[in-house]
């Protein structure tokens, strides 16, 4: 992630000093530099009001005004919620403000009288910085937006998974990481034996009710190895004598770390004969 020279020449700076000198100084330089975007003000109390409309890249802020010192408009500057990043480069003739103003939130410091090398040098690599920032937030912010828009993505291709599987089949289940039942449809938990409160939620075993007790077990120890089945014939005898047979499918859910989440199959009714 880079900033070309262009986008610093380009960067909106605000010059706040209630001496005119200082400020026709340092806009000449600013533009003989090739900055193309560059205001100014002598009134330290329009400055929050300025950048809350224009969202300066980068404040020249003189320290010692009348009425509303730097040091003052520093601690306005961060009453903006929309802006967490102060991009304040302070202008001082006081070397024991220096250190306050950083602790105040400056990012840097210019020490009167200027030194114009030094000023342009200071300019440009805290341009070069707040521009990083701006890039990176708006990039975590775009990572983030991509985020919502693929879960939403996601969430909608398993709902229509779901709605197919169901169409398609007599009946679906879902089991998390403990292997709990978490969407049920059809004989699955009679055909497991197990059963299912109806308040509390909690499983517990049945009593057979004909249904092929080898094959329940060769099922449920496939489900405990997390192995995929397909097809995996199940056979249940009823009271009256009729014979009804099942093709089950299922397959256990990771995810991208390879972390175990549940189980989800499917199951259709083959024959249902006397």
């Amino acid at each position: 992630m880079k900033i070309n020279a262009t986008d610093i020449l380009n960067a909106s700076i605000l010059i706040v000093d209630d001496q005119d000198s200082n400020i026709q100084l340092l806009d000449q330089m600013l533009l003989e530099a090739g900055y193309a975007n560059v205001s100014s003000t002598n009134n330290p109390r329009e400055v929050c009001e300025l950048h809350r409309k224009n969202h300066y890249d980068l404040i020249l802020l003189d320290l010692q005004m009348p009425g509303m010192d730097g040091f003052q408009v520093m601690e306005a500057l961060k009453t903006n919620p929309t802006d967490g990043y102060l991009p304040v480069l302070v202008l001082t003739a006081q070397p024991g403000h220096k250190l306050r103003a950083l602790q105040a939130g400056a990012k840097d410091f210019i020490s009167k009288p200027f030194d114009l090398v030094e000023v342009k040098t200071r300019i440009h690599n805290m341009l070069e910085v707040r521009l990083l920032y701006k890039k990176l937030e708006n990039y975590s912010k775009l990572l983030e937006q991509t985020v919502l828009e693929r879960t939403a993505e996601l969430r909608e291709s398993e709902a229509r998974y779901r709605s197919l599987t169901e169409l398609a089949s007599d009946w679906y289940w879902e089991q998390d990481e403990q292997m709990n039942f978490t969407k049920v449809s059809g004989p699955v938990l009679e055909m497991l034996g197990i059963q299912v409160g109806p308040l509390d939620g909690e499983s517990s075993a049945i009593a057979p009710s004909g249904w092929d007790e080898a094959e329940r077990e060769l099922l449920q120890a496939t489900i405990a190895a997390r192995q995929p089945f397909l097809d995996f014939l199940f056979h249940r005898v009823n009271a009256d004598g009729s014979r009804q047979q099942f093709r089950v499918s299922g397959e256990p859910m990771f995810n991208q770390s390879c972390r175990f989440l549940g189980y989800r199959g499917i199951g259709v009714e083959v024959t249902a004969e006397k």
